[in-house]
């Protein structure tokens, strides 16, 4: 048995599980509809950056309950197991271990925004305000 690895070092592992995807490429993905991407982020930081438009939000604490396809407190975008969900939380750091839980529930396709929410302001892509 192996003993305490440390967060970095967790990252790491899990992030080894899935290929991690890029603003641009999340943008892309969820205008072309083959991608329900997930804002995890506390209201706090919703209210003071702003939210992305057409973005599904699910506080951290709600995320596999709400995105369980088996769950009766799923969200309608929960369909199956094979829905492409993209958590995006802050800086990117949250939505990977937030990914992984997701693929432990037999999300396979569940993957994480690199870089967070602020990768996604920083790339110019759409942000609205809170309650747009």
């Amino acid at each position: 048995m192996s003993g305490p690895i440390g967060i970095d070092a967790l990252l790491e592992r899990v992030r080894a599980g899935y290929r991690r995807i890029a603003p641009d490429e999340a943008y892309e993905a969820t205008e072309a509809g083959t991608a329900l991407l997930v804002d995890i982020r506390y209201a706090a930081l919703r209210e003071r950056d702003g939210v992305i438009p057409g973005a599904l939000v699910i506080e951290r604490n709600e995320l596999e309950w709400r995105l369980d396809p088996l769950g009766s407190h799923r969200v309608p975008e929960a369909t199956d197991h094979d829905v492409r969900v993209v958590v995006v939380c802050d800086e990117g750091y949250a939505s990977s271990l937030a990914a992984e839980s997701l693929h432990r529930l037999g999300l396979h396709r569940a993957t994480d925004l690199i870089g967070g929410f602020q990768a996604w302001r920083a790339a110019g892509l759409p942000v609205a305000a809170r309650g747009q």
